[in-house]
């Protein structure tokens, strides 16, 4: 359990960093920008590459292939329930999409592989990585066109959920570099030495980065202004009761192993993707209540870690 609390105060260091030297005057909005390209650009596609062609192999795959099904279903049904509960609690149009997404995408990398490393071991990555496949998938495509959908802004183009919106969906640099890394390990093509370690530098970007971005967002939204409302009180809910909990109740039709059940429901169960705050701005959805909601889904993630682990147990 310690080790899983000390991942955990490494992500508020790094976003206490991105704090402090906005209070020191060394990032700005500037800076917000162009380490939001810099993530969703560059960093996280290679990011997304190196983790399937690093975690995965073909034949680990196509064993674990049928896994899949639980946490696909869980996933679509805690979002249709993130759309009941939301107009149900009357969020406002401005956030719904960002309020869905936040409700039903787990962060399943930044935190999630550490944590269940830190609570099974190794033999819990293939199952981290096949929840981290189906909350990828749905996180940068219905998750974009929800987020994109709350812009008032008319320069901002809402992503389509035609033919031609689904190519750039599925043709943005985050899916595309998940995509090509899910062909090479199933083509099983040989890696190349000199390109994977030019990958992971540049993988090695994307939490720092984002987490720099969440402090800058909270140093000018202020700390004071960092509370709970009823739509913050319902993504909570969302991550940490609702989303375990449709695990649970669909393990009982979907029949899984017990360490895949059980790295399924601490996936489920993970604070919101550390991406949204940048998604937030850049399609000029409500980024005060995206960041506050970040910052205070890691905050809760103290007092969760211990009834998770004991759940599991």
């Amino acid at each position: 359990m310690l080790e899983s609390y000390l991942n955990i105060l490494v992500v508020f260091a790094l976003v206490f960093m991105g704090y402090w030297l906005s209070f020191k005057k060394w990032f700005d909005n500037r800076t917000i920008d162009l380490f939001s390209k810099l993530v969703l650009n560059i960093a996280l596609p290679f990011n997304m590459f190196l983790n399937m062609t690093e975690r995965f192999t073909k034949a680990e795959f196509l064993h674990l292939f049928t896994g899949m099904l639980l946490p696909m279903v869980s996933i679509l049904v805690t979002f249709c329930v993130s759309y009941l509960y939301a107009k149900i609690t009357k969020v406002p149009q401005s956030r719904m999409g960002v309020f869905q997404t936040m409700f039903t995408a787990s962060n399943t990398i930044f935190m999630g592989l550490p944590i269940n490393l830190a609570i099974f071991g190794e033999v819990s990555v293939p199952y981290v990585l096949l929840y981290y496949i189906c909350n990828t998938t749905f996180f940068w495509t219905v998750g974009i066109y929800l987020i994109s959908g709350d812009s008032t802004d008319p320069t901002i183009d809402r992503v389509q959920m035609d033919v031609l919106g689904v190519m750039k969906l599925l043709l943005s640099p985050a899916m595309l570099g998940f995509i090509v890394g899910l062909l090479w390990m199933l083509l099983e093509l040989p890696t190349i030495d000199l390109v994977t370690k030019f990958s992971r530098h540049l993988s090695h970007l994307t939490t720092p980065l984002s987490m720099f971005v969440i402090g800058i967002i909270v140093f000018q939204t202020g700390i004071r202004n960092l509370k709970i409302n009823k739509d913050t009180f319902g993504i909570l809910l969302g991550r940490y009761l609702i989303s375990p909990i449709i695990v649970i109740l669909l393990s009982f039709v979907i029949k899984v192993p017990e360490m895949m059940l059980k790295v399924f429901i601490i996936q489920s169960a993970m604070p919101a993707q550390n991406s949204m705050p940048i998604l937030a701005r850049q399609y000029k959805a409500d980024v005060e209540f995206t960041t506050t909601t970040q910052a205070l889904t890691f905050v809760v993630y103290l007092f969760i870690i211990p009834i998770l682990i004991f759940l599991v147990n």
